[in-house]
């Protein structure tokens, strides 16, 4: 068989996903970190620009949990004692006392009976959704949810799958009324937080809408979300969007150790019956590797802190310099999406002047992504900012000035 006809078939692809502006292309390496001192936060250097620092406000990591001196001694300590690597998949011998440890944790931090880890928050959410899912399961999602729950709804194919308008409460009612007597079970599942508007769902009324419905349906309403940008992010404890909400009744969390706690790996938290259940039936668990025993110990470190006096002034410090940001922006004439959490979104509404600015934040030694047609529809282009608790307000107010430099030297209204 020769590769050649493949390569030209694929070269044709990639050369769509460039005229289409979606290709990513060669990705950013970065090759050191210069730690923070009184005055900034970590500076980041990358391969080809030398010896020039980068303020990254372009990273999941809102508390900036991956550089603590304490949960980089965890993972030390725990490979001296485990080693680098787990060996095997979970049910053969690749279970160790600290996955244990962090599951237990994890399902005591979100109030519930049980949880699991993953390898990763998309490898969770594709574990768990379709194995819940069957020939008379209706799912309804939210329009703009993430790319690993739109996959992993179709990798499930359930009798019929639903999208009402982003936070739209009246079209989600709406279509559970319209799916009774369609299908035994209903599946309501949503992100937490929509990682590039910074919005939440309002998981509240979600839930109130699913119970008032249960009974309509013989196997019940069931309410999944998936809060990966909020946990350890948003609410006054850091539980994320169910804590801000004050919701009750979400069925099974998924979350992430590797965005706010700066880890890796995913896991999910739902009552033990729904937990085993996944265990014996959720591929991405059984036949992968979970995170390894040092992550799992870094994890729960990361755990401690959070969950502690210590947490909460992260968070209270993490909440100021967002509004702190949100407001220079403001002030500065820009538009924006103001919300709690993190996630800054700066809307430029305009595909050439969101990459001009993008180029001139580089210049100016700051990293953000540019979100432009067709990832977002024309007329939503967007910059979208991510603050840290690692960040400093000198470094909120650098990104004030080089933005204000780049209204005066354009001479325009943004």
């Amino acid at each position: 068989m020769s590769v050649n006809k493949l390569e030209h078939v694929l070269s044709e692809k990639l050369d769509e996903l460039r005229e289409k502006g979606t290709l990513k292309g060669k990705e950013m390496v970065i090759t050191g970190v210069k730690q923070a001192d009184d005055k900034k936060g970590p500076r980041f250097f990358i391969e080809g620009r030398g010896e020039r620092e980068f303020l990254r406000m372009n990273s999941n990591s809102y508390l900036g949990m991956s550089l603590y001196k304490e949960i980089i001694e965890a993972e030390e300590e725990a490979t001296r004692k485990y080693g680098t690597g787990p060996g095997a998949v979970r049910f053969i011998s690749g279970t160790y006392q600290p996955h244990i440890e962090l599951e237990d944790k994890l399902a005591k931090f979100h109030s519930r009976e049980s949880a699991m880890v993953f390898s990763s928050a998309y490898a969770t959410v594709m574990g768990i959704v379709s194995p819940l899912i069957d020939n008379e399961t209706i799912v309804i999602s939210d329009e703009l949810n993430h790319n690993c729950i739109i996959n992993a709804i179709r990798l499930s194919r359930p009798k019929t799958k639903e999208v009402y308008k982003h936070l739209d409460m009246t079209d989600l009612e709406y279509r559970i009324k319209n799916a009774i007597g369609k299908g035994k079970r209903v599946l309501i599942i949503t992100d937490g937080i929509f990682s590039m508007r910074g919005d939440y769902a309002p998981l509240d009324i979600i839930a109130e809408i699913a119970k008032r419905y249960d009974s309509e349906f013989e196997g019940g309403i069931i309410v999944i979300v998936d809060d990966s940008h909020g946990i350890g992010a948003f609410g006054k404890t850091g539980r994320g969007t169910e804590e801000y909400t004050s919701a009750k009744g979400i069925d099974i969390i998924v979350g992430t150790l590797g965005k706010a706690l700066g880890v890796n790996g995913g896991y999910v938290a739902a009552t033990s019956t729904i937990i085993n259940y996944l265990r014996e039936t959720a591929p991405f668990y059984i036949y992968s590797n979970p995170i390894t025993p040092s992550e799992a110990s870094s994890a729960l470190k990361a755990l401690d802190i959070l969950d502690s006096e210590r947490g909460g002034q992260l968070l209270e410090n993490l909440r100021k310099l967002t509004k702190r940001l949100e407001k220079g922006l403001v002030d500065l004439g820009y538009e924006i999406l103001e919300s709690e959490h993190p996630v800054v979104p700066l809307m430029i509404r305009d595909t050439k002047r969101t990459s001009e600015l993008v180029q001139y934040l580089t210049e100016h030694g700051i990293l953000a992504t540019g979100l432009n047609y067709p990832v977002v529809p024309k007329g939503d282009e967007e910059i979208r900012f991510q603050v840290s608790a690692e960040h400093t307000e000198y470094d909120i107010d650098y990104v004030l000035g080089v933005l204000k430099r780049f209204r005066e030297t354009n001479q325009e209204s943004p």
